[in-house]
């Protein structure tokens, strides 16, 4: 049976791995970070706003309570909490993507992220009789297992929004403080003492 770490071994695997495992339909914690890079320099505004997030108890702007509650698993599925880091959902990465999709001018997002959420429900209840919140933590990782099969080329309505929830939860748990501080060790601007010979001013 399926569980966390065979689902997620891309994001929480220290021994690197090339591209040999793209076959497996799943990133390695290396090229997440790589994914996610782009938008650490280029985003600090976001970092500041998923912070935010995460320290925040709030309504959803956005989501149904339900539908967050969902988000929130399915995002912590993809990045759970280890030995290493916090997860997702510490992170606040389903209330990131809650605040985003709130203030979108574009409705294509919000359809893509409303039908996906009623297509993972749909999928849970056709592999297990339950509505995914309802469903055992083996059952909804079994489910996204499904999803993820062809996560590459992606061919199914399912597989296509599994793709797009990895994609917003990898960015927003990479610009959130838990992502860059703790989980990539990030240090901020200091002088690093392997550069021996150079002496700051």
């Amino acid at each position: 049976m399926p569980n966390d770490s065979d689902l997620h071994e891309a994001a929480h695997t220290d021994a690197p791995k090339e591209h040999a495992d793209a076959g497996k339909g799943e990133l390695t914690r290396r090229e997440l970070i790589g994914i996610a890079a782009g938008a650490i320099v280029a985003s600090p505004l976001a970092r500041l706003e998923i912070t935010a997030a995460a320290n925040q108890e709030q309504a959803p702007h956005f989501f149904s309570r339900e539908e967050l509650e969902m988000v929130e698993i399915l995002t912590d599925r993809i990045i759970p909490t280890d030995g290493h880091s916090p997860g997702a959902r510490a992170a606040g990465v389903a209330a990131y993507i809650d605040g985003r999709l709130a203030e979108s001018w574009e409705e294509q997002p919000r359809k893509v992220w409303r039908d996906g959420l009623k297509r993972v429900d749909a999928l849970c209840k056709k592999m297990h009789g339950q509505p995914f919140l309802k469903a055992t933590p083996e059952q909804q990782v079994a489910v996204l297992s499904r999803m993820a099969q062809n996560e590459f080329h992606p061919k199914s309505e399912e597989e296509k929004f599994f793709a797009e929830l990895k994609r917003r939860t990898v960015t927003a748990y990479y610009t959130s403080e838990i992502g860059i501080h703790k989980e990539m060790e990030y240090k901020g601007n200091t002088l690093l003492k392997e550069f021996a010979g150079y002496e700051g001013s």
